[in-house]
């Protein structure tokens, strides 16, 4: 299998980079793409399609990590898509792996995800043999979120609200799995090892920063957070991630001193 060329795309992002890294440690010198323009990596644009064709030249596997859910998202994760499957089509790619979010279709009153669950259906509509993997979120993600709350005086936290955040290099060791094997349609989701509530999370990141702020929470209306109560975005049968929230907290205190 180290004969095999693979592409990623978003290759310097959250998962991406870690997926490159876990190629490389494989002894896999993958091509990237992005948009950053940094050293080593292919120039390249979903929204405008710029270096999409050199990108997928002669390679065999696609691992599809390249998103954006704060802006044009459905102009860079469908139709950026939709540019990088014709462009795989012509260039004769075999594989195609793609990352995808538990419970979109359980929660689509929310707009991105119901951007992620098109997204998957253009790839399953497509030629390309593919593999569609779902996680819950990162907990990259989920300490943006929570450090924003935590910069209020009082931080407040929507009530009742359930996750089982994952660790970002736990997916992208499954991502590297599924590019290196046979593609294998839609697999099962995986998650992190605990599903906690927000305001356990939140607690317990004042906790590990020393902070003493106060927490209040409040119950959040709409669809979308009825959904995350009920669990949407768990899949508690299939616990993969093995590093804990507190341990990734840690981990961040001693990288960046958070």
């Amino acid at each position: 299998m180290n004969d095999t060329e693979i592409l990623v795309t978003g290759g310097t992002g959250v998962l991406g980079s870690k997926v490159v890294e876990r190629l490389r440690s494989a002894g896999i010198e993958p091509r990237v793409l992005s948009h950053s323009g940094r050293p080593g990596t292919i120039v390249g644009d979903l929204l405008t399609g710029e270096g999409l064709e050199e990108a997928v030249s002669s390679v065999d596997t696609i691992v599809h990590c390249a998103s954006n859910p704060f802006r044009k998202a459905r102009q860079t994760d469908v139709d950026g898509t939709q540019r990088l499957l014709d462009a795989a089509s012509r260039a004769g790619v075999s594989h195609l792996v793609y990352i995808s979010i538990v419970g979109i279709d359980r929660a689509q009153s929310y707009p991105y995800y119901r951007v992620k669950l098109e997204t998957e259906r253009l790839i399953e509509g497509s030629p390309i043999p593919y593999t569609i993997l779902r996680a819950t979120q990162f907990y990259d993600l989920v300490l943006m979120a929570v450090r924003a709350l935590a910069l209020l005086p009082v931080v407040p936290v929507p009530s009742a609200l359930i996750g089982q955040p994952i660790d970002a290099g736990d997916v992208a060791d499954r991502m590297v799995e599924l590019a290196l094997d046979t593609p294998a349609g839609r697999v099962p989701d995986i998650g992190g090892p605990e599903v906690r509530t927000m305001n356990d999370i939140v607690r317990s990141y004042l906790k590990v920063t020393g902070s003493q702020k106060k927490v209040v929470t409040f119950p959040l209306p709409g669809k979308t957070a009825r959904a995350i109560r009920d669990g949407a975005l768990t899949c508690p049968e299939n616990r993969y991630g093995k590093i804990r929230w507190e341990e990734f907290l840690h981990e961040e205190m001693d990288r960046y001193q958070v």
